[in-house]
């Protein structure tokens, strides 16, 4: 995984603090995968409940962290009870890393 600890960390208190203590956040994609450069953060957000809005809970979620990793770019889905599921839902709650 090319995430350091620390980063982890700062991760998982960002989404703590925006979603609640039951929130739980996995890394997915190429930062997975030591042998691959480069690269954004992509992020799946877990939630218990539908928050009262998704896409700015995503939006602020992506901005603290892109501003913690000095502006690397981070995408950010959100998986909770009333949302559309997609495909990419099910690749990153399968190959995702709990963070």
């Amino acid at each position: 995984m090319r995430l350091s600890a620390e980063h982890a960390h700062l991760i998982r208190a960002q989404a703590l603090e925006l979603a609640g203590a039951q929130a739980r956040v996995r890394l997915y994609g190429s930062r997975l995968h030591d042998d691959l450069r480069g690269g954004d953060v992509d992020l799946l957000l877990e939630l218990p409940s539908l928050p009262a809005n998704p896409a700015l809970l995503a939006a602020q979620l992506a901005g603290r962290v892109s501003r913690a990793l000095h502006g690397r770019k981070v995408d950010v889905l959100i998986d909770a009870p009333g949302l559309k599921q997609l495909p990419i839902h099910q690749i990153a709650r399968s190959q995702g890393v709990l963070l």
